[in-house]
C-alpha cells in the first residue's frame, strides 16, 4: 500500500528566514533519500524558481499562476502541464511575478482559500512528499497554502525579533486549522542562521525552544549561519552539490532524516489506532 503524500507549507511572515534555501534543500535532500518529491513556488518573487536554475522565471511557457488561473476558470489542467524536471532528482512548479496578481484576483473567487488545494489534489498522488514555498506575508496565497497542507515547516531566524513574529504566525496557522483545513498540523520549528559561536545566538535558541518546545515540535537540526548557504541561490544547485562537506549539507541532511523519522513514528501511531 502506497503511503499517502504528505504536503508541507514551510512558512513564516517574515523574510530572510530561510524559507527558500529550506524548501530546496529538504526536497533535494528527500529525493536523495529516495522519496519522489514536488516543490512549488507560491511566491511571486520567484526565489525558489531562481535558485533551482531558472534565473529569468518571467521567461517561462507555464507558472503556477497559469495553472491556478484555468482552476479558477475550470479549465482543464493537462497531466505533467507546468512541472519543470530539475537535475537533482526534484519536480518544480516554477512562479514568477504574474502570480502578484491573482492574490488580487483570489478576493472575488468562490472557494478562494481552496484554489491551490483544488489543483494539488489530482497531482499529488504522484509524489510522496509536495514541498510548498510561501511569500513573506499572510495573505491570500500563503492561506492557500495552508489550506492545501498537511503540516506547516516554520523556518525561524534565531534572533529576538523573529521570535516575537512566532506568535502571530502560530496564530494564522491556529485560524486556518479551525476555519479551513482541521487536519493542518505544525510539523516543527526549524531554527535558522544559527551562530553557535556567540551567547546572544545560543540564548535566543533557548528561549525559543523553552517557550514553545512544551506543545510544538521544535527540531533537533539547526541550520548555521553560512556564507556559502548564501551563494547557492545563485548557482541553481542544491548545498548538497556546492558544499557537501560543509556544516549546512550536514544540518540539512539532519532535518531530512528528522522529517522522515517523525512521519514513521505518526505512520506507526496510525496504524496501532487502526488495530
Amino acid at each position: 500500500m502506497k503511503d499517502k503524500p504528505t504536503v508541507i507549507a514551510v512558512v513564516n511572515q517574515k523574510g530572510g528566514t530561510a524559507k527558500t534555501t529550506t524548501v530546496e534543500n529538504l526536497g533535494i535532500g528527500l529525493a536523495r533519500q529516495g522519496k519522489k518529491v514536488l516543490l512549488v513556488d507560491t511566491d511571486p518573487q520567484g526565489s525558489l524558481t531562481i535558485s533551482l536554475g531558472y534565473p529569468r522565471p518571467d521567461e517561462l511557457d507555464v507558472t503556477l499562476f497559469d495553472l491556478l488561473n484555468k482552476t479558477i476558470n475550470e479549465a482543464v489542467v493537462n497531466a505533467g502541464e507546468g512541472i519543470l524536471h530539475q537535475p537533482e532528482g526534484i519536480d518544480l512548479i516554477p512562479a514568477n511575478i504574474s502570480l502578484a496578481g491573482l492574490e488580487v484576483a483570489l478576493v472575488n473567487t468562490m472557494n478562494r482559500e481552496r484554489v491551490l488545494k483544488q489543483f494539488l489534489e489530482p497531482i499529488k498522488g504522484n509524489y510522496d512528499y509536495v514541498l510548498l514555498d510561501c511569500m513573506p506575508s499572510l495573505g491570500m496565497l500563503t492561506v492557500n497554502a495552508l489550506a492545501a497542507s498537511d503540516a506547516a515547516l516554520v523556518p525561524v531566524q534565531a534572533n529576538y525579533l523573529s521570535a516575537k513574529g512566532l506568535e502571530q504566525l502560530l496564530q494564522t496557522i491556529n485560524k486556518v486549522k479551525r476555519q479551513i483545513n482541521p487536519k493542518l498540523r505544525i510539523e516543527g520549528i526549524l531554527l535558522t542562521m544559527v551562530d553557535g559561536r556567540t551567547n546572544y545566538g545560543k540564548e535566543i535558541s533557548s528561549l525559543i525552544r523553552d517557550t514553545y518546545g512544551g506543545h510544538i515540535k521544535i527540531f533537533t537540526a539547526e541550520i548555521p549561519r553560512s556564507v556559502r548557504a548564501a551563494e547557492i541561490s545563485a548557482e541553481g544547485k542544491s548545498i548538497f552539490l556546492h558544499d557537501p562537506k560543509g556544516k549546512v549539507a550536514e544540518s540539512y541532511q539532519d532535518l531530512t532524516k528528522e522529517v522522515l523519522r517523525n512521519a514513521e513514528k505518526r505512520r506507526k501511531h496510525q496504524l496501532e489506532q487502526l488495530r
